[in-house]
Formats: C-alpha cells, sequence, structure tokens
C-alpha cells in the first residue's frame, strides 16, 4: 500500500473549544481551520505539528460515531490517517488481503479529502484512515 506520509492523527474530543485552547494555549500551536462534516456528524478543528496533522473531533449529534467513541472509551486517540493515492485501488488491496471496509468506497471528508475507513477489528484494534488529496495527487 506504501502511504506517503501520516495525513492526521483523530483525536476525539467532547469540547471543541477546551480542547482548542489546550493546544494553543498550552502547547503553542495555531488550530488554522475548523469545520463542519454534516454526513459524519462531526466539527473538526485543524493544527500542523512539523508535517503531520492533528484532527480535534467534536460530535455534532449524541447518536454520532465520536460521540459513541466517547461514551465507550473516553476522549482520545481516534483514528490515524495516511495519505495515499489511488484511494479505489488500496481499498480493493486491502479488501484481497482480508482486511475488513468500513468504506468499500471514498466519500468526502474533512478539507476536502477523499477518505475511507479501515475497520479495527482487521487492524490490531486501530481505527485506519486512508486519505487522497485529488486536487494534489499527482495519481
Amino acid at each position: 500500500m506504501k502511504p506517503s506520509h501520516i495525513e492526521h492523527i483523530g483525536i476525539a474530543v467532547a469540547n471543541l473549544e477546551n480542547a482548542i485552547s489546550l493546544y494553543e494555549d498550552v502547547l503553542g500551536l495555531k488550530c488554522y481551520n475548523i469545520e463542519e462534516v454534516t454526513d459524519q456528524k462531526v466539527r473538526t478543528a485543524f493544527f500542523m505539528v512539523g508535517q503531520t496533522k492533528i484532527e480535534l473531533l467534536e460530535s455534532t449529534d449524541p447518536e454520532g460515531p465520536i460521540a459513541k467513541f466517547i461514551q465507550k472509551k473516553g476522549e482520545g486517540i481516534h483514528h490515524i490517517a495516511f495519505s495515499v493515492e489511488k484511494i479505489e485501488e488500496k481499498l480493493m488491496h486491502a479488501a484481497k488481503m482480508g482486511i475488513k471496509l468500513i468504506d468499500s468506497k471514498p466519500r468526502k471528508g474533512a478539507e476536502g479529502l477523499d477518505i475511507a475507513f479501515l475497520h479495527p477489528k482487521s487492524t490490531s484494534g486501530v481505527l485506519i484512515e486512508l486519505c487522497e488529496n485529488k486536487t494534489h495527487s499527482t495519481g
């Protein structure tokens, strides 16, 4: 599969404003984008740390996936996202390798990326997101 880099690390938070304050005031990072992804029932805030982004995720719906994650596991690391080219091919490859897919086809995520998730039951308990930036992709 050979991802080019870690696109971002997703962190589930109960309160986006409080979490933004922590990352800005304590860590000295700057939030550069806040966005709502309606179909995923989430508001996101992004920070750059070197070449990697941190994505804070706050649920906009008590039945949304982030709300359910926090209910089960509490706030914390939700997923790791890898940047890939030709995301459809990568999904087919993962499926052929026996990986359970949450998304069999990419969908739109935050920052205009095409995204798809691999099920943590197939990936040693880690929710893995594949991301492709079609506007910057060479493939």
